[in-house]
């Protein structure tokens, strides 16, 4: 197992409905970490020094927030793993409304947003063939703008949304929950009803997509995403162009004025 600050700490680890949970003070990243566990482990720190979203970005991961990565196998056929990504971001999203905002929404692939603002993101590592690591950021009472002042107006936190957020064990209890059912909904084979449910989740509007590589940008309107969760976005000509998440480098939603 490589260094990490957690590594000179003894975690506290907790068995959760046939998972086991590791819990650290300070890590670089949950993510790097839970790449040297098991399937079915879970690991969730007060705080990251290194967080990281899509595309290496730095994601803050200051005090009050939850920071948790998931293991989960992904044996047997590749295709079904590809929509993982998008199966985490509709389980994270379950859990988010069932918290009293049925206004929460995805913005592809599986960023968590209320109105504009981004209440959680999710990274999905595969370090190994055998398994994929879901990393879950969500603000609970933090307030990453008064780390990085430029986030001002664009994220949200749960202790402003909600009367009373539910703990830290509460929410870790209900996302693993999610995240074994739609494992299993991928495991049984059922792609279809995973993008049935993600129609409903996306909000279908004008986005900027810039490509990976430096290969430029495309406008259009986001027509949803195919059987192997690719995004589907239709362009001034009304050409349906397939981008894969390996393609897109961001995705930036256009609000009419």
């Amino acid at each position: 197992m490589p260094p990490d600050s957690a590594m000179s700490q003894e975690p506290d680890i907790h068995a959760v409905d046939g998972w086991t949970l590791h819990e650290f003070a300070e890590v670089t990243s949950t993510n790097s970490l839970a790449a040297h566990l098991p399937p079915w482990t879970a690991v969730r720190a007060v705080v990251q020094t290194a967080g990281r979203g899509r595309t290496g970005r730095h994601w803050v991961s200051d005090e009050d927030g939850l920071w948790f990565s998931a293991v989960l196998p992904t044996t047997g056929d590749t295709a079904p793993w590809s929509l993982l990504p998008l199966a985490a971001g509709w389980a994270t999203l379950s859990v988010v409304r069932s918290l009293g905002l049925p206004e929460a929404r995805l913005r592809w692939p599986n960023d968590i947003l209320v109105g504009r603002r981004k209440l959680a993101g999710i990274l999905v590592d595969r370090f190994s063939p055998g398994a994929a690591v879901v990393g879950i950021g969500l603000n609970v009472s933090n307030h990453p703008e008064k780390t990085e002042p430029v986030l001002s107006g664009e994220v949200a936190c749960l202790a402003d949304l909600v009367p009373t957020p539910p703990s830290f064990a509460a929410l870790i209890i209900r996302l693993l929950a999610a995240l074994t059912r739609e494992h299993s909904r991928l495991e049984s084979g059922d792609a279809a009803g995973l993008c049935r449910d993600l129609d409903d989740a996306w909000c279908h509007r004008k986005v900027q997509v810039t490509l990976a590589g430096g290969r430029g940008a495309i406008d259009g309107h986001m027509d949803g995403v195919d059987a192997a969760g690719a995004l589907l976005m239709r362009d001034a000509s009304g050409e349906v162009r397939v981008l894969p998440a390996s393609r897109v480098e961001l995705l930036r939603e256009i609000f009419q004025t």
